[in-house]
């Protein structure tokens, strides 16, 4: 992990400059219906969508799916993780995934459609509409998880002992609104994730 001057990073798919917006994040719990219509079978495709970003790219091609009695959603990919790098100060930062916007989708008038026919919005949008979510990380260049309550980071970036593997996985649990409104079948995600070609997806429903 190289260590370089953080304002010298490129923006490509969030601004390195912050790590959270607490604005954005409002915003979208303000606006449930809007951001993720159909509820939670949208926010699994929101984070469904970033593994077929790296199936598509030759990074990984896997992706598992746990529906977990208690209404969260864990979804595991073995692309390359979240890319994390060292500030001038010798400080681990990771790109803002989760707590600041999506530059290439959010807000964006041309954004494309998720499998769901809704447009993607990005990571943000996940985050923001779970009452907690946990960010797994795996890289070449080290390993660790954070935690998400409503977006805002609860915790900094905890080490976790390498296994071998990279990827990314994300649990989270959908706020009640969302979780009221009924989950998604297991039948529903098979068909709608099919339409990532690149993208071998499993599912694991455990809520019955």
């Amino acid at each position: 992990m190289t260590t370089t001057p953080r304002a010298s990073w490129r923006n490509t798919t969030h601004d390195w400059a912050g790590t959270v917006d607490l604005g954005h994040l409002e915003h979208i719990r303000r606006n449930p219906a809007v951001h993720a219509p159909g509820g939670t079978r949208h926010l699994v495709l929101e984070a469904v969508a970033y593994a077929a970003d790296e199936a598509a790219s030759g990074n990984g091609g896997h992706c598992r799916l746990t529906l977990h009695p208690d209404g969260s959603v864990a979804v595991a990919d073995d692309g390359r993780g979240t890319d994390t790098r060292l500030d001038e100060h010798g400080r681990p930062v990771k790109k803002p995934v989760m707590a600041t916007k999506d530059l290439r989708f959010f807000d964006h008038p041309a954004a494309p459609p998720l499998p769901d026919a809704h447009a993607r919005r990005g990571m943000s949008v996940v985050a923001a509409l779970s009452t907690w979510l946990v960010h797994t990380n795996r890289r070449r260049n080290g390993s660790w998880t954070q935690r998400y309550e409503l977006g805002v980071p609860a915790t900094g970036l905890r080490p976790v002992p390498d296994d071998g593997t990279t990827g990314t996985t994300v649990h989270f649990l959908p706020a009640r609104v969302l979780r009221e409104a009924g989950g998604p079948t297991s039948d529903d995600l098979a068909r709608l994730t099919a339409a990532w070609p690149h993208l071998c997806v499993q599912i694991d429903d455990r809520r019955t």
